[in-house]
């Protein structure tokens, strides 16, 4: 299991989700999205973020929440999967938990058909998903958006 001791915490609706600090950049004011034709359906559009085209996933769709405009308050984090830099549009982000590994359930042990979460931390007022980033795509569709970038470009 990766390293859980830091976590960036961060809100999509009334949930709470977390990824490892270590694949985190920084946090971003929300902008403009612009759609990215042949992109997969987990991919939302890409940004510019000084000067390097990020696409960003639409991760309210792979947790099967509603899907909403962007708000002038949400946020975008930018993160980084074993192949590229992303960016995630969150309603908020709390900022960075501290836990003990050992507290981190492994996602299949708490929710076996839930995918796109690593680890479960069981917390006082709730459960804190950590999602992870490389499960995000397919391969076919890591392909399809390398293509839909390139030509985006």
């Amino acid at each position: 299991m990766r390293d859980f001791s830091q976590l960036m915490v961060f809100t999509l609706d009334d949930q709470r989700y977390a990824l490892a600090l270590g694949r985190v950049e920084r946090v971003i004011r929300a902008q403009a999205i612009t759609a990215l034709p042949g992109a997969p359906a987990g991919v939302q559009g890409a940004i510019d973020v000084q000067g390097t085209v990020m696409p960003v996933f639409d991760i309210r769709s792979r947790f099967g929440l509603p899907p909403r405009a962007l708000r002038l308050g949400d946020q975008i984090l930018l993160a980084r999967t074993t192949t590229r830099a992303v960016g995630l549009c969150v309603d908020e982000t709390q900022g960075v938990m501290a836990c003990m590994p050992e507290q981190v359930l492994a996602a299949e042990q708490l929710l076996p058909d839930v995918a796109y979460v690593q680890g479960v931390l069981t917390l006082p007022d709730g459960l804190l998903l950590i999602h992870d980033l490389d499960t995000f795509l397919t391969q076919s569709e890591q392909q399809a958006l390398d293509q839909a970038l390139e030509h985006g470009a």
